[in-house]
């Protein structure tokens, strides 16, 4: 396949990626605002200009734009005045808090529905295939071969995206420990051999835990039963979230210590880089969980009390609150056009870095 039709698809399944999950996101917002009474304008697939109508319901425009880059929904006194008694600004305080958190709701709920559906069915075991076997080792003693496939070890069952993820990390953080080893004979059949396990000065010297060169292979999906599936789910969502806060709290700081030195994050472009190489180097459900991590990233990003994110519209509405509507509409929009103009120029800076490389090993 040509580097352009590879570059192509990439750029095809990223985009559509985006107008997913934002369209999850406005989801939420349509729902709840038509659930609170308030008039909904447009819900728009894409962003302007329009490309045509697709239908009205009565009150609602559903419309298709020509720039595929997510969506949105324009709902009655979102950024101006207005006489109308169902305007969203006319609404009461909580609705309107309930309204622009429910974007954020709807994407991390997103994220645990596609990560409790990995875990369910789709999640790949994790193996170890042993290449050589070095004299007096651990796993020489225990009667480990070359061609051996590691498939358990203390009868844990590696899953592909959990920590360890692989059996060699399992028997790295255990040295000195006496282990059970399940495994796949190169000559067919099953054993399960024990050894005990090199001293964390070996390890440290490079010597292993048991003493074998390995590659790392897939195995058989792992199934959890329904349950054990959604708590996964929602402590992966956890981590995910975690994940992202860390990141922000990193470029947060190279942004104050030193802005010259490439970020800890990455633009839309290092993001449609990330999915080009998951597509062609990984199993396609590693591109599934890519989905997962960036709904919980959009979600996290989007409640950051920053204008024009929904964090910093509901920042704004408690001020306004607080100050008994002081703050007028007009003043919130300046906001959100400064704070969109700042976050425009923080998205150029991180891709600039996506564009030429993030150290010189790029």
């Amino acid at each position: 396949m040509s580097d352009l039709l590879n570059t192509g698809i990439t750029i095809v399944i990223f985009l559509a990626i985006l107008v997913v999950l934002v369209l999850v996101h406005e989801l939420g917002h349509f729902i709840v605002a038509r659930l609170a009474g308030v008039r909904v304008l447009e819900f728009g697939i894409g962003f302007p200009p329009r490309a045509r109508v697709l239908r009205n319901d009565g009150e609602t425009d559903y419309t298709l734009n020509w720039l595929p880059i997510g969506g949105f929904v324009r709902m009655e006194g979102e950024e101006t005045e207005s006489d109308d008694p169902r305007a969203f600004i006319n609404k009461p305080l909580r609705p309107r808090i309930v309204i622009l958190i429910a974007g954020v709701a709807m994407n991390l709920a997103l994220a645990a529905v596609i990560f409790a559906v990995i875990a369910f069915a789709f999640e790949p075991s994790t193996q170890t295939r042993v290449e050589s076997v070095s004299a007096g080792s651990p796993a020489a003693a225990a009667g480990l071969q070359k061609g051996d496939v590691i498939t358990k070890v203390d009868g844990i069952e590696f899953a592909y995206f959990d920590q360890p993820q692989t059996a060699i990390e399992y028997v790295k953080a255990r040295p000195g420990r006496p282990v059970t080893l399940t495994v796949q004979r190169a000559s067919g059949g099953t054993v399960e051999l024990h050894a005990t396990l090199r001293d964390a000065a070996a390890i440290a010297a490079g010597q292993g835990a048991l003493g074998i060169t390995a590659r790392v292979v897939l195995g058989p999906s792992i199934s959890r039963d329904p349950i054990a599936a959604v708590r996964l789910g929602i402590g992966r969502t956890a981590d995910a979230c975690g994940l992202v806060l860390g990141a922000l709290r990193d470029l947060v700081g190279n942004v104050v210590a030193n802005p010259s030195a490439a970020p800890a994050v990455s633009g839309p472009i290092g993001i449609a880089q990330a999915v080009g190489t998951v597509r062609t180097e990984a199993p396609p459900v590693v591109l599934l969980w890519l989905v997962g991590l960036l709904s919980a990233n959009l979600a996290i990003v989007n409640i950051l009390p920053f204008p024009p994110l929904d964090g910093g519209r509901i920042a704004v509405a408690l001020l306004r609150s607080g100050t008994r509507g002081r703050i007028s509409v007009n003043l919130e929009r300046t906001a959100s056009l400064v704070g969109f103009a700042l976050l425009f120029a923080l998205l150029i800076w991180v891709s600039y870095f996506d564009i030429v490389g993030r150290g010189t090993g790029s």
